[in-house]
C-alpha cells in the first residue's frame, strides 16, 4: 500500500460518522464513538465486557444523530448461548430512563433484531441471502433503518470446525476472507458500523506479538496476568479495521498502608481497561472503564 493511501484512509476514518457507545468519556477516547464504514473488533477474555458494550451500542444506536447515534435500529448475530436478555433488558430501562422524551412511545428492545449463529458457514449464508434484504428493506414496525450489525463473537464460529491442519487452515483463511468481504461491501454500500467480538488464547512462545509478528500498537497483551492473544490468528487480525482489547486484571486496594477488610483480608479491586491496538484514526491509548448496573462507563484519568 502507498503512502497516500494510508493517509487517505486516516482522514476518512476521521471524519466517518461515529456511533455514540453511550458514554462521553468513552466517545472522546474513540474520537466519537464506533466508525461507520467500517469492521471494528472487540477483543478480550471471557468477563471482560464485550458484551456489555455490544449490548450498549445497540441502544446508543437508536439515538438521533444530533446525540452521537445513528438514528437507526440494529442486527445482533449471537453464537454464544443463552443470549443475555435480562441484561439487555436491564440497560434498556437504564437508557430509557436517561432519555425518557425519545422512548417514552415504544421499547428500545423494539428496534434490536436478534438472530443466532451456529457456523461460520451459516454466517456466510445469511450475508449472501437475507441481511442484504434486511438491510434494504427493513419491517415497517422499526420506522427505522439498520446501521449497526454486531456479530458476538466471530471466534465461537470457528471453536471446533476445523482442525490444525494445512487443509483445514486453508479453508477457514478463505471463509475469513469472504466474510470480511461482505461485510465491508455492506458497511460502505448502507454506511453501517460493523462490530465484531473476538475472544483470546494464551500466548505461547518467547518471541514478542504473534508468531513472531506484532500486530499493532501493542507488543504483547495482558490480562488476569497472563499473557495472551487474540483468537483466529493473523488472517483474522487482516480482516478488521480496528481492533480493541479489553483487559482484567486485580489490583491491590491501599498497598502501601496494606489495607485489610474487617475478617483480615487484603482488599482488591477489578481494574478493566480498553486499549487501542491498532485503528486508522486513532493513537495508541488506553481508557479504564467500569461495568456497572446502568451500564458501561468511561473513568476520567
Amino acid at each position: 500500500m502507498r503512502p497516500e493511501n494510508l493517509l487517505k484512509q486516516q482522514e476518512e476514518a476521521l471524519t466517518t460518522q461515529k456511533c455514540s457507545v453511550g458514554c462521553p468519556v468513552l466517545d472522546r477516547f474513540l474520537r466519537g464513538g464506533i466508525p461507520c464504514n467500517s469492521i471494528t473488533e472487540l477483543v478480550s477474555e471471557s468477563g471482560c465486557g464485550k458484551t456489555q458494550f455490544s449490548l450498549q451500542l445497540l441502544l446508543s444506536a437508536q439515538l438521533p444523530l444530533s446525540l452521537g447515534g445513528l438514528s437507526s435500529s440494529s442486527l445482533y448475530l449471537h453464537s454464544e448461548f443463552p443470549f443475555p436478555l435480562r441484561r439487555l433488558q436491564q440497560l434498556s430501562h437504564s437508557f430509557r430512563s436517561s432519555h425518557p422524551t425519545l422512548f417514552s412511545s415504544h421499547d428500545p428492545c423494539d428496534r434490536i433484531f436478534l438472530h443466532p449463529l451456529h457456523s461460520a458457514h451459516q454466517l456466510l449464508d445469511l450475508l449472501h441471502n437475507k441481511i442484504e434484504s434486511l438491510l434494504s428493506n427493513p419491517p415497517p414496525n422499526t420506522h427505522l433503518p439498520i446501521k449497526l450489525i454486531v456479530i458476538d463473537s466471530i471466534a465461537a464460529l470457528f471453536r471446533s470446525e476445523f482442525d490444525n491442519n494445512p487443509s483445514d487452515l486453508k479453508r477457514r483463511s478463505s471463509l475469513f476472507f469472504n466474510i470480511s468481504t461482505k461485510l465491508k461491501s455492506y458497511a460502505n454500500r448502507f454506511g453501517l458500523a460493523v462490530v465484531v467480538t473476538n475472544q483470546v488464547v494464551d500466548f505461547v512462545g518467547s518471541s514478542d506479538g504473534l508468531n513472531g509478528l506484532r500486530v499493532g500498537n501493542l507488543a504483547c497483551l495482558y490480562s488476569s496476568g497472563r499473557r495472551i492473544c487474540p483468537a483466529l490468528g493473523l488472517s483474522w487480525a487482516n480482516c478488521v479495521n480496528s481492533r480493541l482489547f479489553l483487559s482484567r486484571n486485580e489490583e491491590v486496594l491501599g498497598k502501601e498502608t496494606g489495607l485489610v477488610d474487617d475478617d483480615g483480608f487484603v482488599q482488591k479491586r477489578t481494574k478493566r481497561q480498553i486499549h487501542v491496538v491498532f485503528a486508522p484514526h486513532l493513537p495508541e491509548s488506553s481508557c479504564e472503564f467500569v461495568i456497572v448496573k446502568e451500564g458501561v462507563f468511561g473513568l476520567e484519568r
